[in-house]
């Protein structure tokens, strides 16, 4: 497959502001959860099902094959970018943790709100430092690969995907989350 690197990173740019879109999203929940009133559940849970069917299952992947590329054509680039495949599991299991925990409480479990509040706030804090990272540093340096070599980036393993919240075709399981997203500007 001929894919342009440039369009990779055009994608990877869009997912970050839809991620940050939808963790305003479960900020607001968090917001409720402090007031002491219970949020929609079944909202959260869909906004976790799409965490970790999207950004941990696709769009973590797509940044690893041009982070790859960066490490293996431009040493001199990728120095001081150590674990960026680490970072992409440890905030993947993060999501995980909390979508188990959501799960839990939508099928009658009892758990502690001040742990739900306090798990949540870790995620969102964690995939919103990372993603800033990605965008001030990460994509800067592979934004230089590209200007300088532009054909010699190999991103033939990258497939499109499409995102089920925020492509035309919404998938039904994310409708609540659809409705529930603020207008496009």
């Amino acid at each position: 497959m001929d894919v342009d690197a440039r369009e990779l990173m055009t994608e990877l740019r869009e997912d970050h502001r839809n991620m940050a879109i939808v963790l305003d999203l479960l900020e607001t929940l968090v917001d409720e959860m402090e007031a002491g009133r219970d949020p929609d559940f079944e909202l959260f849970d869909e906004i976790m099902r799409y965490m970790t069917v999207y950004p941990d299952a696709v769009h973590h992947p797509k940044e690893d094959v041009v982070y790859e590329q960066l490490r293996e054509k431009r040493p001199d680039l990728s120095e001081g970018l150590d674990d960026v495949p680490g970072d992409h599991r440890d905030i993947a299991r993060l999501g995980s943790l909390l979508r188990d925990e959501v799960e839990a409480i939508n099928a009658g479990a009892a758990v502690r709100r001040d742990k739900m509040i306090e798990d949540t706030g870790a995620y969102i804090q964690r995939l919103r430092g990372h993603m800033r990272w990605e965008e001030d540093d990460l994509f800067q340096r592979i934004d230089k690969m590209l200007d300088a070599e532009p054909h010699q980036v190999d991103v033939s393993e990258w497939q499109h995907i499409k995102d089920p919240v925020f492509e035309l075709e919404i998938e039904a399981g994310f409708r609540r989350l659809m409705q529930s997203l603020p207008p496009a500007a």
